[in-house]
């Protein structure tokens, strides 16, 4: 014990003497360390972490095989719940807004409507007062109750132990405030920070329609439940798919058999692997930037192990073991790992809390849950022991090969000599790991550039959109098209608006959207699987396709004449009619059937476009369906104008005060309300373009280290080829042309291993191919010029050698 700390003693002498190193090797560990923290934070947060509820490793979500989210009717879930012999419970929750009025007038809020097992399901206590439960439930609107968030209860009521019993206005409609939840719990989704919950049968309170009978409508997003013990996940879904063939049978117009799916709730499943794919890649992508900086520091310790030779030499003259020595080196080496880690490890925890703190969509209370936990500075620990014990082994060799009279009576270590040695093994590694990243980095900005410049079916500059919902200021039936209509010819009179439309419930590329299956007009038995496709629903007002930007193709507009008394139209895009009707010239004054049997006439033929909330999506088809034959609450005006954003937003408020001082309006851009479609796409050039800056400054610093150690080492060689006539590309050549090939053989294994990584890059980035030629030419520009920004200092003073001021200090 006392030789180690006499080590460590030494170690920090040694260290404290060589400042430039210290700092180089520190900094370069903390880069790497930090890296792998924030990556491996995210995945422990975003996937391994479970639901922070009691007994969470029996609690599975319901998701389907061919899509993760578990939508379901009501009904449907009614039947799995009562009728499942796997699970000890099944629970429902659906995310929803609304408007609460807690004295000071309506404000949107956020929350679940949950079953009324929903909190006895998830075997949860309340902070304060009660839960509601199934035996409130009573029919539809029967249970008025609202539990409150923690953290909502914090800021809108100051923590007031008072507020249960206390009645609240959600949607003008009367709610008792019967509890509030335990600290921390938001919910089951966790990156929606809900504000309250209600109960699911009073939906229609709530969001303004009843839907609790409609098992034909999937509006369920959340079907979560505990297994019994000893049940497997693969015999629960065996059991609920009997049930599902079961009512399909019953009802086949309204149930198609899809294989279910039990998943672990959270973001990582219910994003149907996207995100674990991302994460993965992206801790891939930090584990080379930390071999990259092994590779770094190991270069360094080598060449630092070279310049102490003589002392190696003399310490083991004077009776030193070789044991010694290398436990001094490692001393040196955990000590640099130790401290480049844990700067390294406070800097992603800085990180994390920050995006714990973002909120990417201001529209709605979604957060990036990564606050870090143990299991993050556990591992972050671990990587910097492991990483200095790796390049503290680079000189044991060496060290273990020094002879101390061969060293004397030399008087220093032989020049730097030709053949292949472990430190040029080391650079080459580190540069193509450079490459690498490089690669991954410039395929992500070229998968940015599409997706910015994809043809949306939309035009979002000069565009403002307008969310509101009549229902959450109390219209209800035939009040809401007649507000809506009110709204709509009101914002036309605001100067410098040239057209003014409607969409609901979504606009396209929102995080929300509604799709349904429609048949040909020859299918009689409208079962789901005799549909023709699957198709995007929109209900649109006049002018809404001017508005959005939207290009009709053939036929006509929908107008304010297409309305209940009408008969049923729509317009359609091109893959709609490609799908159903075979061609676009069938499709126009063509019929289709919804699954409820009504007919629809195409009556216009509109551009494809994109309508998820992902710019990467595969063509889908779509339908525009006038708003006055189905109508739609939840609706969004869109805006187009040139004028400034700011004071058309005003003139927008002034207008909605007008018509109704209760009437809720959320106005953004079009551009800012495309961030969640580009989200992932920017989220990918954003993370590798950071890991690839990292990955080029290690390997500037460790082509840097190496010419200018090569340098130093060959001066007297290069004093003496300057004093013979050499000309200067000669002793360029003679200094740095190792460095260079170095540089030229990294780089291509490192291209070659990004050509051959396209399955890597394709889980990050749509459509990655590094073959693309502005690809291929990037990287190896980008290699070139860091190869010229690590090698200029070294060249300049090979070039500045002088003979005569050598010799004399010889």
């Amino acid at each position: 014990m006392i030789n180690w700390f006499q080590d460590l003693r030494y170690a920090i002498r040694q260290l404290r003497k060589a400042p430039g190193f210290t700092f180089a090797a520190v900094l370069t560990l903390a880069v790497a360390i930090g890296a792998n923290a924030v990556v491996f934070g995210a995945l422990d947060a975003l996937i391994l972490r479970p639901l922070d509820v009691p007994r969470a490793q029996n609690l599975y979500s319901l998701g389907h095989q061919n899509d993760a989210f578990g939508y379901e009717s009501y009904l449907n879930y009614v039947d799995l719940r009562d009728r499942n012999r796997t699970f000890d419970s099944l629970a429902a929750d659906n995310i929803m807004g609304a408007g609460v009025d807690t004295g000071s007038g309506p404000e949107r809020a956020w929350g679940y409507e949950a079953s009324g097992n929903f909190f006895d399901a998830l075997e949860l206590q309340p902070y304060l007062g009660r839960f509601f439960h199934a035996s409130d439930e009573h029919g539809p609107n029967s249970a008025p109750y609202l539990v409150l968030t923690y953290s909502y209860w914090q800021n809108h009521f100051k923590a007031n132990p008072s507020v249960v019993g206390r009645t609240v206005l959600i949607n003008k409609h009367p709610f008792a405030i019967i509890g509030v939840a335990a600290p921390g719990f938001v919910g089951t989704f966790t990156a929606f920070s809900g504000d309250f919950f209600v109960p699911i049968v009073n939906q229609e309170q709530v969001e303004g329609v009843n839907l609790l009978n409609a098992r034909g409508n999937h509006w369920i997003s959340e079907v979560i439940g505990r297994l019994k013990p000893g049940v497997t996940p693969a015999q629960a879904a065996a059991d609920l798919d009997s049930i599902q063939l079961e009512l399909e049978k019953s009802y086949p117009k309204d149930v198609s058999h899809v294989a279910f799916l039990l998943q672990r709730p959270g973001l990582a499943d219910v994003f149907g692997g996207a995100l674990k794919a991302f994460l993965a890649g992206l801790m891939l992508l930090a584990g080379l930037i930390l071999l990259a900086a092994c590779a770094n520091l190991g270069t360094l310790f080598a060449a630092r192990a070279a310049d102490r030779s003589r002392e190696v030499a003399l310490r083991l003259a004077l009776g030193s073991s070789r044991r010694r020595i290398l436990r001094g080196l490692f001393s040196e080496a955990v000590l640099i790992s130790v401290v480049g880690g844990g700067l390294g490890l406070w800097v992603s925890v800085i990180l994390l809390r920050t995006l714990s703190t973002w909120r990417p969509f201001p529209e709605f209370p979604l957060n990036v849950p990564v606050t870090p936990g143990p299991h993050v500075y556990l591992v972050a620990l671990l990587l910097a022991l492991v990483s200095g014990f790796l390049f503290g082994a680079v000189p044991v060799r060496q060290v273990l090969r020094t002879s101390p009279y061969e060293v004397i009576k030399l008087g220093s270590n032989p020049s730097v000599g030709r053949r292949i040695t472990a430190r040029d093994l080391l650079l080459a590694s580190q540069i193509a790991i450079c490459a690498v990243l490089v690669t991954s980095s410039l395929v992500a900005v070229r998968g940015l550039a599409r997706s910015l410049h994809s043809d949306f079916g939309v035009e979002s500059h000069n565009a403002l959109l307008v969310d509101t919902d009549p229902a959450t200021a109390g219209y209800t039936g035939d009040e809401i098209p007649a507000v809506q209509k009110r709204l709509i010819d009101e914002l036309q009179t605001i100067p410098g608006v040239t057209s003014v439309g409607m969409v609901g419930p979504d606009p396209p590329l929102h995080m929300g959207w509604m799709s349904t299956n429609v048949f040909t007009d020859q299918t009689t038995d409208l079962r789901a699987s005799n549909a023709a496709a699957e198709v995007v629903v929109y209900q649109i007002s006049a002018d809404y396709l001017q508005a959005a930007g939207t290009t009709l193709l053939a036929g006509r507009n929908l107008t304010w004449h297409d309305d209940k008394n009408a008969p049923r139209v729509a317009v359609v895009n091109r893959e709609f009619a490609r799908k159903v009707f075979g061609s676009e010239t069938n499709a126009l004054g063509g019929y289709f059937k919804r699954r409820d049997g009504t007919r629809i006439q195409v009556v216009g033929i509109a551009e494809d476009g994109k309508y998820t909330a992902n710019v990467a999506e595969s063509p889908r088809s779509a339908m525009f369906l006038s708003i006055l034959q189905f109508p739609s609450n939840d609706s969004w005006l869109v805006l187009r104008s040139s004028r400034d954003p700011q004071q058309l937003g005003a003139a927008v408020r002034a207008k909605f005060r007008d018509v109704d001082k209760g009437l809720p309006a959320f106005i953004q851009t079009w551009d800012s309300e495309m961030n969640g479609a580009l989200f992932a796409s920017r989220m990918a050039a954003l993370s590798l373009g950071v890991l690839g800056a990292m990955g080029a400054m290690l390997s500037i610093t460790g082509i840097f280290g190496m010419a200018a150690y090569s340098v130093s080492k060959r001066l007297r060689e290069l004093g003496i080829r300057v004093a013979l006539g050499a000309q200067r590309k000669e002793v360029l050549r003679a200094a740095l042309g190792r460095a260079f090939k170095l540089l030229a053989f990294g780089s291509t294994a490192g291209l070659l291993l990004g050509l051959l990584a396209s399955r890597v890059l394709a889980f990050i980035v749509y459509q990655a191919t590094p073959r693309d030629p502005f690809v291929l030419v990037g990287v190896v520009l980008s290699m070139a010029l860091l190869g010229l920004l690590a090698t200029w200092v070294p060249a300049r003073r090979a070039l500045s050698v002088d003979p005569v001021r050598l010799l004399r200090d010889e």
